[in-house]
């Protein structure tokens, strides 16, 4: 291994690009972060540009890589959220607003809903290759949206890419597709390495996908981390600031990348056993949130996306599970909360809010003489569900309910509304672990968090307790830029396997240890069983109201 070299990994996410430079151990080294726009001119609609992520790109790769020589940056990976790119026949952004003409907005984000009809649709062909996404296709999916353009705006001719392809065609003017997309947001066929013609003719998809050789979505698919030919193209070299023919790693969806760097995380001690992949789930949780775990034989689990070969390590099985909205969903209720501006003006951020309110609550707690905070929440439950569940129910529709709500309008009140929430969300992890055990899969003996929520003491602790399972913090914060960068290297050839860069540079982690007293999980387990509760009351009264 060359004794200087550096890798750059570049994430984009929901509202930012990111580039970090980090050094063939795995020691992230400089990061730099550029805001990205977002429109949302109309419910449920949310769309970006792929010409302003892209010069954030730029931005953010040569702030991170201006001290350094650049022939000592061997190699380039890039992630970014599952959301839809679409150019017209010269390769040009083409809008796909109903409500504007400007080409500029030319991706369905991830979370954009306006797919719900199509999806619906989809589902109701039974079609075999549902299996694969857990008996039903989510509409924050990549054929739903096709649907809806064909339905809605269909411009002959047009080229779609996953954005986390796109930025690799940008960066080598491949039209190369990474299977970590493909299989886990386009349908496409792993087992058989080819799109499934009946399928998409099932649907009303197949003439304008396969013609001219499936030039739209393209035949030539690669697994994540492998060199894409030619590498760096002189154009984008000079964009990038980087040198032309740097290796260029086929890409990963950023929440996959996060996983890629979890799973090669190790805690203190951890040998044998501990060192298999299988046994353990990695949770990317941000915005919203990805669990994430392998097999090394295929299982199907009801709500739960997969088996889907290659994703993420060749070979063996990714098994994604994920909630809809979690971060966001913590800031939406802090944010509307009528104490929300005094708190702020006293704290000046959302994360240290929630720092005072961590406080807040143990000092309730031991004011109140309860064993737990945890306890705090008797009366108060949550079913966290405000932007639809992704699994296991995957089910879109489904809304927010909370039970316990009094006229009560300080800072406890949102203290106690805040912990029933971080509640309910660990709840929502146990009912996928759940779901995926009845199915066959080996018990996950430890979880690996990476993202904001990962830097929260009580949502860490909470998730270990709720789920009766150690919870790995890595040392390395930025688990989705590092994970990128792992895909760099192998790309460079500095390792000669995906799976051995990720053990190699993945480094250590701090074990936080559940609370396994039997008070304690009393307490959890009757509290999961009024979750589980909360749903089935939804369904009743949707009955009805349909009379």
């Amino acid at each position: 291994m060359a004794n200087r070299a550096f890798l750059v990994g570049v994430d984009v996410g929901t509202g930012s690009a990111r580039a970090a430079l980090v050094n063939s151990s795995g020691q992230v080294l400089e990061t730099y972060v550029k805001s990205i726009r977002t429109w949302n001119s109309q419910p449920n609609y949310y769309e970006q540009s792929s010409e302003d992520i892209w010069s954030a790109v730029c931005e953010c790769v040569k702030n991170v890589t201006s001290k350094i020589r650049k022939e000592d940056i061997k190699g380039i990976g890039f992630d970014a959220t599952c959301s839809l790119v679409v150019l017209d026949e010269d390769m040009q952004p083409l809008t796909v607003s109903p409500s504007s003409k400007d080409n500029q907005r030319n991706i369905i984000l991830w979370m954009d809903h306006r797919a719900e009809e199509e999806a619906r649709f989809i589902n109701a062909t039974r079609h075999k290759m549902l299996t694969y996404v857990g008996g039903s296709v989510s509409l924050e999916m990549e054929i739903p949206k096709l649907l809806w353009l064909k339905r809605h705006m269909w411009i002959k001719g047009s080229t779609f890419f996953d954005l986390p392809d796109y930025l690799t065609f940008r960066a080598t003017g491949s039209d190369v597709r990474s299977i970590c997309s493909t299989v886990c947001k386009w349908n496409y066929d792993a087992e058989s390495r080819s799109w499934c013609e009946d399928f998409l003719e099932s649907i009303g998809l197949a003439d304008e996908l396969s013609c001219n050789n499936w030039k739209s979505i393209g035949t030539r698919v690669l697994n994540p981390g492998t060199s894409i030919e030619g590498g760096l193209s002189e154009v984008a070299a000079r964009e990038l600031g980087l040198r032309a023919g740097t290796a260029v790693a086929s890409s990963m969806i950023d929440a996959h990348a996060g996983a890629l760097a979890l799973l090669g995380c190790q805690g203190p001690g951890e040998g044998g056993e501990g060192r298999k992949l299988t046994t353990k789930m990695a949770i990317i949780c941000g915005t919203s949130s990805c669990h994430m775990s392998l097999t090394e034989n295929a299982l199907l689990a009801p709500g739960i996306w997969g088996p889907y070969k290659h994703a993420i390590i060749p070979g063996l099985y990714l098994h994604e599970a994920g909630q809809s909205a979690t971060g966001i969903l913590i800031d939406h209720v802090l944010q509307t909360h009528p104490c929300y501006s005094e708190l702020l003006k006293d704290h000046g951020s959302n994360g240290k809010i929630y720092a005072f309110l961590n406080e807040f609550l143990l000092e309730l707690a031991t004011k109140r003489g309860e064993l737990s905070l945890h306890r705090l929440t008797n009366d108060l439950h949550i079913w966290p569900d405000f932007h639809g569940n992704r699994s296991p129910l995957a089910d879109p529709n489904l809304k927010g309910m909370i039970c316990g709500l009094t006229m009560t309008k300080d800072v406890q009140n949102l203290a106690l509304l805040y912990l029933a929430l971080i509640q309910a969300l660990a709840y929502g992890t146990r009912h996928i672990l759940q779901v995926l055990e009845a199915s066959g899969r080996e018990p996950i003996t430890t979880i690996l968090l990476c993202g904001g929520l990962s830097k929260n003491s009580l949502f860490v602790q909470t998730h270990a307790d709720v789920c009766s399972v150690p919870v790995l913090l890595p040392a390395e914060t930025e688990a989705v830029l590092l994970g990128s960068a792992m895909m760099g290297a192998h790309a460079a050839g500095l390792y000669a396997s995906l799976a051995m860069a990720a053990a190699s540079m993945g480094g250590n982690a701090t074990v936080v240890k559940p609370d396994l007293s039997e008070e304690n999980r009393d307490y959890h387990e009757r509290k999961y069983r009024v979750f589980q509760r909360m749903y089935l009351d939804q369904r009743g009264y949707e009955r009805i109201m349909k009379g």
